[in-house]
């Protein structure tokens, strides 16, 4: 039985510790926003923090997340979608089919996080996600779009 902290909750899962820290999202805790796409950690749908660190979920055993770690999904970035990234989403129309962009929009909230000034050499280098439909142009202007309001920051 493992413990983990995910989205401010302190839960008991059962899985073997080879489990990716994904399907225990999905199949043991039931948040399903966090979205299976390669498997292999590159395309990024299955982005979380832990740590405030973005993680690709698939790739990741529990048995290397401690209880001590918080795992935010994207239902506890914004439990009401207000977080400025969800925001800057919506208002530059960035989803096409939306299947990666739980993903995309935890990849940049923890570079803006991390990095409120984030340039489009920064965004560039790590915003690595996969897009299928390929809305990269809007990625970036919503990205900038919260960059220049100076909504996010370490504080």
């Amino acid at each position: 039985m493992a413990k983990l902290n995910v989205n401010g909750k302190m839960l008991d899962v059962a899985a073997a510790d080879d489990t990716p820290l994904l399907w225990v999202i999905r199949e043991q805790i039931g948040l399903t926003g966090t979205k299976y796409g390669c498997g292999v950690a590159q395309c990024g749908a299955c982005t979380v923090h832990i740590d405030g660190v973005a993680t690709r979920s698939c790739s990741m055993p529990i048995s290397a997340v401690t209880a001590e770690q918080k795992i935010v999904t994207i239902e506890g970035l914004s439990p009401d979608g207000t977080h400025p990234v969800q925001q800057a989403w919506i208002k530059h129309d960035v989803p096409q089919c939306g299947f990666c962009q739980s993903g995309m929009i935890m990849a940049t909230a923890a570079l803006l996080q991390a990095n409120p000034k984030a340039t489009e050499a920064d965004i560039a280098s790590e915003i690595t996600n996969i897009c299928r439909c390929g809305t990269y142009a809007r990625v970036k202007t919503a990205i900038l779009d919260v960059v220049a309001s100076g909504t996010l920051g370490r504080g």
